[in-house]
């Protein structure tokens, strides 16, 4: 669910409520909004674990505004430069392929290419979260409150997000003991964002732990190259926690803290 013109944001927990309870989406929309003295002004839309869509554009909405409803998706706008810009993000959406969150920054980008907001621009944001698990899971939230470059500045946090995921399996495999597979998840979420040196950093660790000591610690002198506190770090890690800092200390010649 996502409302925006005049948001008011209690559309999302009673819409889901509804749905809960069996309601069919444009149902329960439509009661919500028979309710609602400001409906003229809001834009709200939903689409329900089976891809049914509703929408609503109020006619008070500030031009210009619409609305395009997709299968198993829906794009809004409103206060954009020109009409072009909804059915732009809906074509693009609809023919992109990748993961979910790509998909939905193609349509961004593609929404500001057709002129975007009249106001110009400022923020920019992305949430999607996994099929299946918990309520809490997801797999990218991330929000630019204020930038000249919006959708640059998300693309590049989006780029991170993808990367920490990567290293984050390399985490669970090494809880399984599967330090080879590990230590290749750990050689990639490296090499997709290449001047981070915090995944340089573990990284190296995880590329160590799991046999290859010369390249976990290459990893690791070029994380410290680029900012000395990983030196101090590593000095101060436990082989509990850290398993591949012990051969990485003894490598680059540097004592644990307190020996």
């Amino acid at each position: 669910m996502a409302t925006q013109s005049i948001a008011e944001p209690a559309y999302g927990p009673r819409l889901l409520d509804r749905l809960a309870g069996g309601e069919a989406p444009r149902e329960a929309l439509d009661e919500l909004l028979a309710a609602d003295e400001q409906a003229r002004f809001r834009q709200v839309a939903m689409v329900d674990g089976s891809g049914t869509v509703a929408v609503h554009t109020g006619e008070g909405c500030i031009p210009e505004a619409g609305h395009v409803e997709g299968d198993g998706f829906s794009v809004q706008a409103n206060m954009m430069a020109s009409p072009e810009v909804w059915p732009a993000m809906a074509e693009v959406f609809g023919a992109a392929e990748g993961p979910l969150a790509r998909r939905l920054l193609a349509a961004l980008e593609a929404a500001e290419a057709a002129g975007g907001d009249v106001r110009g621009r400022q923020s920019a944001a992305l949430l999607v979260v996994p099929a299946i698990g918990e309520a809490w899971e997801k797999v990218a939230d991330l929000r630019v409150e204020d930038h000249p470059e919006p959708l640059a500045e998300l693309a590049r946090l989006l780029d991170l997000c993808d990367a920490y995921g990567v290293a984050t399996e390399g985490d669970d495999l090494v809880g399984e003991g599967r330090h080879a597979e590990a230590a290749e998840r750990y050689r990639r979420a490296s090499e997709l964002i290449p001047d981070s040196d915090e995944l340089l950093f573990w990284a190296g660790l995880g590329v160590a732990h799991g046999g290859d000591v010369e390249e976990g610690a290459g990893y690791v002198r070029r994380a410290i190259e680029l900012h000395d506190g990983w030196r101090e770090l590593l000095a101060r890690l436990d082989p509990e926690i850290a398993p591949g800092a012990e051969p990485v200390r003894e490598a680059l010649g540097i004592a644990r803290s307190g020996t």
